[in-house]
């Protein structure tokens, strides 16, 4: 990988999805985790709605919140912020950033 390419991967904020809905305690409570344990990291927060797909909704309903890091499902429920960290530390270290 030419240098460049490297330096621009390595930058690239770690997505982290939260599947969601309305008045959802614990989907606040995930949200909160990972902003306050995120914050010498740098990633790209989105939150998506399972009532707003029909799929996704039958898939998630009683399992959210449901949380993916760089397309990998990686906490149900809660988030467990020594996991967390350790999960973003995997991703930066699979992009050879250290």
């Amino acid at each position: 990988m030419n240098q460049n390419l490297h330096q621009q991967k390595a930058e690239e904020p770690i997505q982290i999805e939260v599947y969601s809905k309305k008045d959802c305690c614990l989907c606040d409570e995930a949200k909160d985790m990972i902003l306050d344990n995120t914050r010498e990291y740098s990633v790209e927060l989105s939150v998506t709605d399972i009532e707003s797909s029909p799929e996704l909704f039958e898939e998630y309903k009683e399992k959210i919140p449901v949380i993916f890091i760089e397309g990998e499902q990686s906490f149900v429920y809660k988030v467990h912020p020594v996991t967390l960290r350790k999960k973003l530390e995997k991703v930066l270290e699979s992009r050879n950033i250290k």
